[in-house]
C-alpha cells in the first residue's frame, strides 16, 4: 500500500550518500505507478535517489514480483522498523500527502495491491541479493539491505 511504501522510502533515504559512494553503490527505486507521480513522491519522502516508473509492471514480473495482496503483517510476525505509524495514521498521512495535496495525481499511483521487493546487483548486473515481499508491510529492513550491498549503515 502506498502509505507503507512512503515510510520505507523515507527510511531508505537516510542512507548516507558518502556511504553509497564509498561502496560504489546506487539506490534506484522503481514504482508501478505513472511517471507523473515521481516529483511529488520525491518531495513527500525527501528521497534523493533516482525513481523510475513501471506502470505495466514488466520489470516487476520479470523479477518474480507477482504477488498482489493488501494483507498486512501477520499477528505472529514482528512489524518492520520502518513502520513508524499505525494503520489509521498511515491512511490519514497518505490521504493528506496524496489526493488532498495533489488531486491531479489521483489514480496514477499504480496498483496498490502490487507487492515489490529489494534487489542488489553487482557491476556485472548479477543479482547478489533478492527479497520479494509477502505482504504489504514486508520490505527488507534497510540495515539488512545495506549490509547485503556492502554499504555502511547507519
Amino acid at each position: 500500500m502506498f502509505f507503507v511504501v512512503q515510510q520505507y522510502v523515507m527510511q531508505l533515504s537516510s542512507v548516507r550518500p558518502e556511504a553509497l559512494s564509498k561502496a560504489n553503490r546506487k539506490v534506484i527505486i522503481v514504482g508501478c505507478g505513472s511517471y507523473e507521480v515521481i516529483a511529488a513522491y520525491k518531495e513527500t519522502t525527501s528521497c534523493p535517489f533516482s525513481i523510475y516508473a513501471d506502470p505495466k509492471r514488466e520489470l516487476y514480473h520479470a523479477l518474480g514480483m507477482t504477488i498482489e495482496t493488501l494483507a498486512v503483517t501477520p499477528a505472529n510476525e514482528k512489524r518492520r522498523s520502518y513502520l513508524q505509524k499505525g494503520f489509521l495514521g498511515n491512511i490519514l498521512s497518505s490521504i493528506w500527502s496524496g489526493p488532498l495535496k495533489n488531486p491531479s495525481l489521483i489514480g496514477k499511483q499504480g496498483k496498490i495491491s502490487q507487492l515489490g521487493g529489494e534487489f542488489v546487483f553487482d557491476s556485472d548486473i548479477t543479482c547478489t541479493f533478492a527479497y520479494r515481499m509477502k505482504h504489504t508491510e514486508d520490505h527488507t529492513e534497510v540495515s539488512e539491505l545495506m549490509q547485503a550491498a556492502g554499504v555502511e549503515y547507519p
